[in-house]
């Protein structure tokens, strides 16, 4: 179904009268980016009195004026000619009667110190200050969408940010994506909507709006930063366009069809890559992921590209992702071992079967404390560490019941022997919770008691060296020995035996399980 198709279906009546939620989209804010040029001006002179489809489930229609309010960003680039912008826009603003807010950022100091962070990750100055200048216009968007909608009572998912970009833009972007090296996503170039922003001129031409602004008379400005083709949009469009419009005048036309067709299917291989990704992910954390590598490389190429670029924006959200980069952790995969470091801000490694990406400087989870006994340890990440006492049930094999909880359980809740470990059955006690230790050594249950040294162990479960700090180990004392590594193995000295009287659970849950003994 084409995205025509599927906006003809979404507003048609489906009978019975009006829900809360689409009277919320009736009254939510609609934020108007304007910068002064002829698009965002024609933008708004249409919002103001005409119709516009702004993705509300109205379809085309007119915007109540009371929703609408004006955001120009000043990037403080051209001086004079910046404060001349932010005059125009308050001024066309007020001539309408819609409330104009302006932003000053200093786009220029925070491109450069990007790049002094990124230790000269771009190469392109230019480009650098255009990418900050519109997350900066987006975010700055976000935040006046998120006050707007506090004041009018509605939802956030409810405001809409409107853009004025025109079916000349979507033509330009899909060049410079394709000079960029982007995949799909990147080639169906500027979506009609992405969550709460909407673009409702894309059907439009440039061309057009600066028609519809002269017949009414009304002026807009210019920048001069349009014509300096150091930046990549102004390159393709003084450039490029001019001679891909001498071999087809209509190729705006036919590259915005293409783009929906592009925007259409790029939706729905994110859907099945977004469920792979579910299906491959082992372990998570706060900046670390890791994926069954071996499945990852049995995986279609076009959706295991698909799944390495969610699973790096899943660890870095601010990664502007190039199609080598991509191509990079696909080749480890392949290799079934390596590293690479990326420019992202990532470095991905292969080992043991998994794939790990970690954002640099992640927190190893370093951690200690006592554990009351009974009684509960938060651990970070949004999980706890449980401890219970229940006698053995008369009649029943504690040996049996030990061995059944923990294949129940696949080592996230063993049952120990209370007095084996130190813990008084009648008054209870603690346990000390930790990482691992260079000097560790465990008796592994099921080893007879011969020892291990713990950095064995964790080799022989194919936990990486860069996650140990992440593992906990429950110890009888600070300086105790080892009663359980927490989802590897329990000591074999604290098991329970025959003769065992009150059982001790150990249990690791997150806080949305649902806490309990012994079961």
């Amino acid at each position: 179904m084409t995205s025509v198709s599927r906006r003809y279906l979404s507003q048609q009546p489906t009978g019975g009268r009006s829900s809360g939620p689409a009277d919320d989209a009736g009254r939510a804010p609609v934020v108007l980016m304007v910068s002064g040029g002829a698009d965002s001006t024609a933008l708004l002179v249409l919002a103001a009195t005409s119709t516009l489809d702004i993705e509300d489930g109205r379809g085309q229609a007119r915007i109540a004026r009371e929703r609408l309010h004006v955001l120009h960003i000043n990037h403080q680039l051209r001086g004079i000619d910046a404060q001349e912008d932010e005059e125009f826009v308050k001024s066309l603003a007020a001539r309408f009667g819609i409330p104009c807010t302006i932003r000053r950022v200093d786009v220029a100091a925070l491109a450069a110190e990007r790049q002094r962070q990124q230790a000269g990750a771009s190469a392109n100055g230019a480009n650098n200050v255009e990418n900050v200048g519109r997350e900066v216009r987006y975010q700055a968007a976000a935040q006046l969408a998120n006050e707007l909608s506090q004041q009018f009572g509605t939802p956030r998912s409810a405001a809409r940010i409107v853009t004025a970009h025109t079916a000349n833009d979507r033509a330009e972007t899909f060049f410079m994506n394709a000079i960029r090296g982007t995949g799909p996503a990147g080639l169906s170039s500027i979506p009609r909507r992405r969550n709460r922003i909407v673009r409702p001129l894309l059907g439009m031409t440039h061309a057009q709006l600066c028609e519809l602004l002269r017949m009414r008379g009304i002026v807009w400005r210019e920048d001069a930063t349009n014509a300096d083709t150091r930046y990549l949009r102004a390159f393709v469009r003084h450039e490029v366009m001019p001679v891909v419009e001498r071999k087809n005048p209509r190729v705006v036309s036919s590259l915005s069809t293409t783009c929906d067709i592009l925007s259409d299917e790029d939706s729905y291989l994110t859907s099945v890559s977004s469920r792979t990704l579910r299906d491959l992910t082992r372990r998570t954390s706060e900046g670390v992921l890791a994926l069954d590598a071996a499945r990852l490389a049995a995986c279609d190429i076009a959706i295991a590209r698909r799944v390495v670029r969610q699973a790096l924006l899943q660890v870095c959200p601010a990664a502007r992702l190039e199609a080598r980069h991509i191509e990079s952790v696909l080749r480890l995969v392949a290799a079934g071992s390596g590293s690479v470091s990326t420019p992202l801000g990532v470095d991905a490694r292969v080992e043991y079967g998994m794939l790990f990406l970690r954002a640099r400087g992640a927190d190893p989870q370093a951690f200690q404390g006592w554990l009351d006994v009974p009684g509960a340890l938060g651990l970070g990440g949004g999980r706890h560490l449980e401890a219970s006492l229940s006698p053995v049930a008369p009649g029943s094999d504690p040996v049996a019941v030990a061995r059944t909880h923990g294949a129940e359980w696949a080592g996230q809740s063993v049952l120990l022997d209370a007095e084996a470990a130190g813990v008084d059955p009648s008054l209870g006690g603690r346990l000390w919770v930790d990482a691992p230790q260079v000097a560790d050594v465990i008796c592994p249950l099921g080893m007879h008691g011969q020892s291990k040294k713990l950095s064995d162990l964790l080799n022989e479960a194919k936990i990486p060296a860069a996650d140990r700090q992440g593992v906990r180990v429950v110890r009888a004392d600070a300086s105790g020995p080892v009663l359980w590594v927490v989802g590897v193995r329990v000591d074999e000295r604290a098991r329970v035996t025959p003769s065992t009287r009150t059982l001790l659970e150990l249990s690791v849950r997150s806080d949305a399980s649902t806490p309990g003994g012994t079961r």
